[in-house]
């Protein structure tokens, strides 16, 4: 079955919200003042982390996780109530943002309500006869896509943030920890109502099947191997064959997400600044021009140094200097109005540039008909002079971040310090 993909995802972004974080109340209505600053800045879709009640039985920390929920039609009354939400989709989608939900299918929490009007909803663990815990995560339990009548609520479930609040899509946690087949049913029998921007959780170098039910999938390949490039000073060799891998896999419909920060990783794994030191815009801007779509993170734009707690109030340190929001806002124009950065178009390609530095600099051309990007990215810790031996290149190009113009016909030398980054458009 092939699905209609909407065509506002191919030049979309995706800013991921985390309520709880995002203001000292914590509620949707405080984080309404901050869609005109998102609007500026160029922000299209906004991915709501789970809005559903927490789970109280074994919960994590004193608040509990969002993704043990205890009730997929419900609001998390920590972030106001459902008009609340109504509103704050409404407002949204009025100055032209797109929202998306956080879907958490293959578990909820210990005292869901279908743990007392469905039991049969769930797998249970032959050695204690009680619900399954889901890989040794104690606060949440697993669901069984094998039950016809547990697909039909959670399908029922979805449906009603489309119906009742007008959500465009959603972003799957874990999806390839739930059947395959249960996601191609949630497409077809959803899709009747609304064409949805469907955003999986799931690596394509791992599961490639689950383009076959959704637009976009997760790099967490690229996103670890980056980590451990910068951190062990590894052969940029590693990096190009892992970027050689996501290109061979699937077609150009299939939609990559780039990103260099998350709810798990800066909570877990750290910042994008303790994982990518000097390197992290350069690596920011890779996932805004290579063929895909960029996720952002909220805070990055300020940036955002510090782990913010998973299970405990923690709000992020806004300040009235948002130091990367011109960055960003660079980035995000360029994406929007440029074809050649459009993400599952046949007609946009990306082309590798030969350098006489290959070992130190990625350079390459995201072209669409007559219009070009030039990306070159320092991935090293050293100042790099060199030259694109390539007659790909030529023609005028301006740097859209100094709005400087350049002639690449003849003069094709450049020099960049460490882990710097050039963008240009033709």
């Amino acid at each position: 079955m092939i699905f209609k993909k909407a065509d506002w995802i191919k030049n979309t972004d995706v800013y991921e919200v985390n309520i709880r974080q995002y203001s000292l109340e914590g509620t949707f209505k405080a984080f309404e003042k901050h869609l005109p600053r998102l609007k500026d800045m160029g922000v299209s879709t906004l991915w709501f982390m789970p809005i559903t009640p927490i789970s109280q039985k074994l919960k994590k920390g004193s608040m509990g996780s969002p993704y043990a929920c205890s009730d997929y039609i419900s609001i998390n009354p920590e972030f106001g109530n459902l008009e609340d939400f109504k509103s704050t989709v409404k407002i949204a989608q009025g100055l032209g943002f797109k929202i998306i939900i956080d879907w958490v299918a293959n578990h909820t929490g210990w005292d869901h309500v279908w743990t007392i009007t469905h039991p049969e909803y769930y797998k249970k663990d032959p050695a204690t006869g009680d619900f399954k815990i889901a890989s040794g995560m104690d606060d949440i339990i697993e669901l069984d896509y094998d039950n016809p009548s547990l697909r039909a609520s959670m399908i029922d479930s979805m449906k009603y943030w489309i119906t009742e609040c007008g959500i465009d899509g959603f972003r799957c946690d874990l999806a390839f920890w739930v059947r395959l087949d249960f996601w191609m049913e949630a497409r077809a029998e959803l899709e009747k109502i609304k064409t949805l921007f469907w955003l999986a959780e799931s690596d394509p170098l791992e599961n490639p099947d689950y383009y076959n039910a959704f637009d976009a999938c997760y790099t967490w390949t690229w996103m670890h191997q980056t980590a451990d490039f910068y951190k062990n000073h590894q052969n940029k060799n590693i990096l190009d064959g892992i970027l050689n891998r996501y290109d061979q896999n699937g077609n150009k419909e299939n939609i990559k997400l780039w990103f260099t920060s998350n709810h798990d990783e800066n909570s877990w794994n750290g910042t994008e600044y303790e994982k990518y030191g000097e390197a992290a815009k350069a690596f920011a801007v890779h996932s805004f021009t290579w063929e895909g779509i960029p996720l952002i993170y909220s805070g990055q734009e300020l940036p955002n140094l510090k782990r913010l707690e998973f299970f405990e109030k923690d709000t992020i340190d806004w300040t009235e200097k948002f130091e990367l929001h011109d960055f960003y806002k660079t980035l995000l124009k360029l994406r929007k109005e440029n074809p050649a950065l459009r993400a599952g178009d046949e007609e946009s390609i990306t082309v590798i540039l030969h350098t006489n530095c290959e070992n130190n600099i990625l350079a390459y051309l995201r072209k669409n008909g007559e219009q070009e990007v030039l990306v070159l990215l320092n991935f090293s810790s050293q100042l790099v002079e060199f030259s694109i031996i390539d007659e790909k290149l030529g023609g005028s190009f301006k740097d859209v971040f100094t709005e400087r113009n350049f002639d690449f016909t003849e003069i094709k030398s450049f020099e960049l310090i460490p882990w710097a980054y050039k963008v240009f458009e033709k």
